[in-house]
């Protein structure tokens, strides 16, 4: 019997449970103005951090709390370069050691790209 009372049920899609005893927590409306003059409410629980911005549902923009409350702001972090990470490695002694270092090498044809390196031995007199 208890197979058949399912049956024909959707299963997941709707509860047989009534609201009978239950206490619903305990809600406000939030209001939302966005740019472009539409204002619309946002239920929320009275103990919910309420939002400084919620997107608006007819035109996707940003909208303010019209209570007054600003968003945040973020602190930025300042963009880190290949030069500030460089100096997190090496100091400017070291880096200057390496330069004169890797420019010996390049001059004496050792590395680098063979089309710049010059013929040793190899040098033409003319008579």
């Amino acid at each position: 019997m208890a197979e058949r009372t399912l049956r024909g049920a959707r299963l997941g899609g709707q509860s047989f449970e009534d609201e009978r005893g239950i206490e619903f927590a305990a809600r406000q409306q939030v209001g939302y103005a966005c740019p472009q003059g539409h204002e619309f409410t946002v239920p929320m629980s009275v103990e919910a951090d309420i939002p400084a911005n919620w997107e608006c549902p007819k035109c996707g923009a940003v909208a303010l709390n019209v209570d007054g409350i600003l968003p945040e702001e973020k602190a930025e972090k300042p963009a880190r370069t290949h030069w500030d990470m460089l100096l997190e490695r090496r100091s400017i002694p070291e880096l200057e050691d390496i330069l004169t270092e890797r420019l010996e090498l390049l001059r004496g044809g050792e590395i680098g790209p063979a089309h710049l390196h010059r013929a040793k031995g190899k040098r033409k007199t003319k008579v």
